[in-house]
């Protein structure tokens, strides 16, 4: 099959995660949020929640007013990526080259090459691939097709047979395809329907360059593709190949040092075995048997691929020592999971510039390994009404991305300081007060001047009502501070400060 390329398509992949978790909800209109709570968004919705109205992109809340009986709930980040991957691996074994898509879980490219005689004809392999995506309990679209946007378009219509015969007809029927069927910004969805654009071929009718102009660059790419104008050969991403060690031991073992040797003995060899086929672990999972018939297991992700095995013993010493383990050891198993090494792994004179990334990646390794993968945390912003619910902390996850600094400013930048939680105040006028006047911060810092205020904030009608009135104050030592005033508690309480 010289030259084909097939699609398969997992629709709404986190939906069918949250579906497998609570079958019961199979039939009753569903959907996933990115946040359980009436300001979350639906993210992606089943066709009985469709046909009510809800979509994606509503505030839960009025998905909520829409359709009475929805039934929501959150899939985490990582739980779709891990099942992402989990698709992929298991169509590694109707080809060696699989393309996860970067930017839609559930969509994977894989190329036909060499698939016949393997199989007796292209729809033969396209019904092995849908009857393994279906073990999996999962509902799932195929399409055999010549180019990667042409077979995308024909799985995601649920075209039958599935196997387009040459690449006019691939072009006829992805022309066919709707646009709300591909991943298109739901903006510039509503806004070319709004010009009566619904399928690809009213796209191919407008200029290329208006397109751009007027909808934007996702938009205009769509347009590239779907007219062949833009190269878009596929990029296969290579799995991770196991690679295990496992020792029974004679007596059930509860020293931590002697264990560790044990584990020693079975990680260095695996460790040794990746270098001549340039090979570096991605992950290390141990799994312990223990003597009362239960297992435990320590899963380790290092910051980068490596084939260091002290550095891979130390993560394991730090985990098992934080591990609790309820009896002796039986057996003992270590698996790494192999990716191809950085090419710049093997450079005589590597490039040093400025500050040790890699250290700094040890570095939080061990963290993370002695005190979970909560321990190493990055802000990521998040819509909320209140400035404490406006970012998250979210688990920092591979390597520490490089600094890119802009320009220096002529003036230092200001810092807002954020407490973890508001601290409250003695209020203005009060009895609590020094003697030259309010002092939020203390006497130390100096009677507090109003700067700027009140903005009000208020909101949280769906679980407690909140009313804020926040203010600017200066104090006598400089020190700007950020407060606020809860009318409901009538407290006054200081929300961080700037530096």
């Amino acid at each position: 099959m010289t030259g084909r390329v097939a699609c398969a398509v997992v629709p709404a992949l986190a939906l069918q995660i949250l579906l497998r978790r609570r079958p019961g909800d199979r039939g009753a209109p569903a959907a996933v949020v990115d946040r359980d709570r009436p300001t979350g968004r639906v993210l992606q919705a089943n066709p009985a929640a469709m046909r009510a109205g809800v979509l994606p992109g509503l505030r839960f809340a009025a998905a909520l007013a829409l359709c009475r009986d929805l039934r929501a709930g959150e899939v985490p980040e990582r739980e779709v990526r891990a099942a992402h991957a989990r698709l992929a691996s298991i169509l590694r074994r109707f080809s060696p080259s699989v393309e996860p898509s970067r930017e839609e879980p559930g969509v994977l490219w894989l190329d036909g090459r060499g698939m016949v005689p393997l199989h007796p004809s292209a729809a033969a392999w396209r019904a092995a691939i849908l009857e393994a995506l279906r073990a999996e309990g999962l509902v799932a679209r195929a399409a055999v097709g010549f180019t990667r946007f042409g077979s995308f378009a024909a799985a995601r219509s649920g075209r039958e047979p599935g196997v387009l015969a040459d690449p006019a007809e691939e072009r006829e029927v992805a022309a066919a395809v709707p646009l709300r069927l591909l991943g298109l910004d739901p903006d510039d969805r509503d806004a070319l329907e709004r010009l009566g654009v619904f399928r690809v071929r009213d796209l191919l009718g407008l200029p290329a360059s208006g397109v751009e102009a007027r909808f934007g660059p996702a938009a205009a790419r769509l347009r590239r593709l779907a007219a062949g104008d833009l190269p878009d050969p596929l990029a296969p991403v290579p799995g991770e190949e196991p690679v295990r060690a496992r020792e029974v031991l004679e007596h059930a073992e509860e020293d931590r040092d002697r264990l560790l040797l044990v584990l020693r003995g079975l990680l260095e060899p695996l460790a040794a075995g990746l270098a001549p086929r340039r090979r570096a672990a991605a992950a290390v999972e141990v799994r312990l048997a223990l003597d009362d018939g239960t297992e435990a297991r320590l899963d380790l992700r290092p910051a980068a691929p490596t084939r260091d095995a002290a550095h891979l013993l130390e993560l394991v010493r730090l985990r098992l020592e934080a591990t609790r383990l309820r009896s002796g050891v039986v057996e003992a198993e270590v698996e790494l999971r192999a990716v191809p090494e950085d090419p710049g792994t093997g450079r005589l004179f590597p490039d040093r510039q400025g500050r040790d990334a890699a250290a700094a990646g040890r570095a939080l390794d061990r963290v993370r390994a002695e005190f979970g993968p909560a321990a190493v945390v990055r802000a990521r912003l998040r819509d909320g009404h209140l400035p404490g619910a406006s970012f998250e902390w979210a688990p920092l996850e591979g390597a520490l991305p490089p600094p890119r600094p802009g320009p220096a400013p002529a003036r230092p930048p200001l810092v807002r300081r954020v407490l973890d939680r508001p601290r409250p105040v003695p209020a203005p006028g009060g009895v609590r007060h020094g003697p030259d006047g309010w002092d939020p911060a203390g006497p130390h810092a100096g009677a507090a001047v109003p700067v700027a205020g009140p903005f009000v904030v208020a909101g949280g009608w769906w679980a407690r009502e909140v009313r804020r009135e926040y203010r600017w104050v200066e104090t006598r030592r400089g020190d700007l501070l950020w407060l606020f005033h809860d009318r409901r508690r009538r407290r006054w309480f200081l929300e961080g400060s700037v530096e």
